[in-house]
């Protein structure tokens, strides 16, 4: 999973990609927990997004995203990360709201 470190990279994320393929994505994280909106304007592949809390608990999936749409997809509440991925692979692999994610961001 690719990291999204800088405020460009947080700005441009997985948008112009032509695939994500199996396995890969983008972590975006945040120093402070914080309400978070993304958007799929230039992006040409289904996401899933996986909006995540202090404590790496999933607290929201925005799954199937539409390429290129504007519609803001919102996190519903504060978060420290979001973990973008393929269209489906959260369903594929049994990624479901409540389920912990493991990195040393997340306590």
């Amino acid at each position: 999973v690719e990291m999204a470190r800088s405020p460009a990279e947080q700005s441009k994320g997985l948008m112009f990609r032509e695939e994500v393929p199996d396995g890969t994505g983008m972590l975006f994280l945040h120093e402070r927990p914080r309400p978070v909106a993304m958007w799929m304007k230039n992006t040409p592949t289904s996401l899933d997004m996986l909006f995540i809390v202090e404590a790496g608990i999933v607290r929201k999936i925005a799954a199937r995203t539409t390429p290129y749409s504007e519609p803001v997809l919102a996190s519903g509440g504060p978060v420290a990360g979001v973990l973008e991925i393929r269209g489906g692979e959260a369903e594929r692999l049994g990624i479901a709201v409540g389920d912990a994610v493991h990195h040393p961001h997340f306590e």
